[in-house]
């Protein structure tokens, strides 16, 4: 009796090497299954973020365009977006009643726009709608970001990306996965035969590799206790590792190249905005380089410097959105007029806030028109609480609007410029940095001269 029903692995060996062989496959097809879910959900997510970028992009740089009726601007803005990002389908700008004003097929210019049909993906914070449409060339994503121009919507940008470009990379990537994960996985087959009481330290590793690698963090290589199958799989292990890590700084390196795209195009906006007028033509790049200056002379680092120049080229992109009435004016501001100018700051730090990588350069855009006793804007903060590049670029931005020429007035001399800023201790800006800029002047003089 006891025969019939005696197990058929009697021993810890045969007994071990069935656990270890089913624990190998349910982990091998879990581990597959999450990252390959892991993966997906990243590359939709830059797809998201990169596409809510170019949507508010256009939008932010059209509604000048739009305001003014400049139908050839919209479709320079819509050309050269379009042709410069291949895995977009199509850009339409229209009006409040869905005309088409532009749009990248020229045929489709003047029709009505008729919305697609499918299920809404998400709303963002910038108000932007995107649905998730199937397509003939692959599911497509629509995005539909509204266009403001003092306060007022004037229309829409609708862009429409197709995913199925950026999931053949994926599709790409889980072949490799998968092929990784099938040696591994005949590694395994082929080593339980030969597995002891020794297994328990090898997969104990292996299962905390796993562990860590699910939650995305990144380790040593496993530690090889032996040279056979054992060792081999965790070799194997390693390099599916290694691949997963590189793929990982792949779409990490993608990420930094749309954050580098974004910051490339904001800076052509701030560049135009210097250009609208000819007296502020240059103005951004040298508050850039005095800033610069000055952050090296009180100790900033490397990081530190690198974020403040690229700061310094933002400080005045909200400028986009003041009217040339405004902005070009020959004559003083009346009250009104300067404070729809004074909203600048505000206006930039709404542009800035459509792309979560350029958040941190909002606190230099918003406060660099603080004075350090509190009389500045928008917000009236005072001394320490004012941010450090923002205090900084408050200070270089001064010295270059009192040396450059105004409609309205000539240029001040560097040294009445400097006696004005040393005057202003303690009122308009920080003390400290007063005699330091001052000292980095005096010190260019004598340079110089000698």
């Amino acid at each position: 009796m006891n025969k019939i029903f005696s197990p058929p692995f009697k021993n810890i060996r045969s007994k071990t090497a069935l656990f270890v062989l089913l624990l190998l496959i349910v982990t091998t097809v879990i581990f597959y299954i999450v990252t390959a879910n892991i993966m997906k959900r990243h590359f939709i997510k830059e797809i998201i973020t990169r596409a809510e970028s170019l949507s508010a992009n256009i939008a932010a740089t059209a509604g000048y365009s739009f305001s003014s009726q400049d139908i050839l601007g919209l479709d320079n803005i819509v050309f050269k977006i379009k042709e410069s990002n291949p895995d977009i389908e199509y850009i339409a700008i229209v009006d409040t009643l869905m005309n088409t004003l532009v749009h990248s097929d020229i045929k489709k210019s003047g029709e009505k726009f008729e919305p697609s049909e499918g299920k809404i993906f998400k709303k963002s914070r910038g108000g932007i709608t995107i649905k998730e449409i199937p397509g003939t060339q692959g599911e497509i994503f629509e995005l539909v970001s509204p266009i403001y121009f003092l306060d007022k919507q004037l229309g829409s940008v609708i862009l429409g990306i197709n995913k199925s470009i950026l999931f053949n990379a994926l599709g790409e990537a889980q072949r490799k996965i998968m092929f990784a994960f099938t040696i591994i996985l005949l590694l395994g087959i082929a080593s339980s035969v030969l597995l002891s009481s020794l297994l328990t330290k090898p997969i104990q590793e292996l299962s905390n590799g796993v562990a860590e690698l699910k939650e995305g963090k990144k380790r040593r290589p496993l530690r090889i206790y032996s040279r056979d199958e054992l060792g081999r799989l965790t070799e194997s292990f390693n390099e599916m590792t290694a691949l997963i890590t590189a793929q990982g700084e792949r779409l990490s390196k993608y990420a930094q190249d749309l954050e580098e795209s974004y910051v490339s195009t904001v800076k052509v906006l701030a560049a135009a905005m210097d250009a609208r007028d000819h007296y502020t033509l240059g103005h951004s790049t040298r508050v850039a380089q005095l800033s610069v200056q000055l952050g090296k002379a009180i100790g900033l680092s490397k990081k530190e410097l690198e974020e403040l120049e690229i700061a310094c080229l933002f400080h005045d992109v909200g400028k986009i959105r003041i009217p040339d009435s405004i902005l070009l004016k020959q004559n003083k501001l009346n009250q009104a007029e300067l404070e729809e100018m004074r909203r600048h700051p505000e206006y930039g730090t709404e542009i800035l806030s459509k792309a979560p990588s350029l958040l941190k350069y909002i606190p230099a855009v918003r406060h660099h028109h603080e004075c350090f006793d509190g009389s500045g804007y928008p917000n009236g903060l005072k001394g320490d609480k004012i941010p450090l590049a923002a205090a900084i670029i408050s200070l270089a931005d001064f010295f270059d609007a009192m040396t450059s020429e105004r409609p309205y007035r000539d240029a001040f001399t560097e040294e009445e410029t400097l006696g004005k800023i040393e005057d202003s201790a303690k009122k308009r800006f920080d003390p400290n940095f007063i005699e330091i800029f001052v000292r980095l002047f005096k010190k260019k003089r004598s340079k110089l001269s000698s």
